[in-house]
């Protein structure tokens, strides 16, 4: 599955989901929103407007959610 995670920088939350993305050993493919502005429409067309995004396989959430990240992990 692939895993991307849309973020901007100096986003603490931003950064602790890419850290703990990290150190479970998962895979993702980082996107910032400020250097491609068609990913910033396609964040807002899902309805999100909170950082980061992480789109991963047909779900999607905004914000820092250790919960979800930990799905990911055992998926």
């Amino acid at each position: 599955m692939e895993i991307e995670v849309y973020t901007r920088p100096a986003c603490p939350q931003c950064t602790a989901t890419c850290r703990t993305l990290e150190r479970q050993g998962i895979a993702y493919r980082l996107i910032d929103l400020e250097r491609d502005p068609k990913a910033r429409e396609r964040v807002m067309a899902l309805g999100h407007r909170q950082l980061p995004v992480v789109i991963a396989g047909s779900e999607h959430w905004s914000g820092f959610r250790p919960d979800r990240l930990g799905h990911l992990a055992q998926a």
